[in-house]
């Protein structure tokens, strides 16, 4: 399988918002490296907190971001005229404020 034929594939984002939050955990994941590498290479403690913090701050971002976009959609399938989802694919309200205390 070439690179493009994997790209092909593969399941692009379809909106802005989904962009975004692969971004954001696209960078945690770059920050997450930066923390390996500096263990590895034995830094200083220093420099290991600020990478993790720095990890840590955007996987909440990137959590808080997709719990936002699930608070959207569905607040969208409720107006008239929205296409709904599937029972089982759209989440309660309650399954949201449990989503979202999970991230606090």
């Amino acid at each position: 399988m070439t690179t493009t034929d994997a790209a092909v594939d593969s399941p692009a984002p379809t909106d802005d918002a989904q962009r975004r939050i692969l971004n954001r955990l696209k960078r945690a994941r770059g920050q997450l490296n930066a923390v390996i590498d500096a263990v590895e290479t034995g830094s200083d403690c220093r420099t290991v907190v600020t990478r993790l913090s720095a990890v840590s701050s955007a996987l909440d971002k990137a959590g808080f971001a997709i719990v936002a976009t699930a608070m959207r959609e569905c607040v969208d399938d409720d107006r008239p005229g929205a296409e709904s989802a599937a029972p089982g694919d759209r989440l309660t309200i309650d399954e949201l404020e449990k989503l979202f205390l999970t991230l606090s």
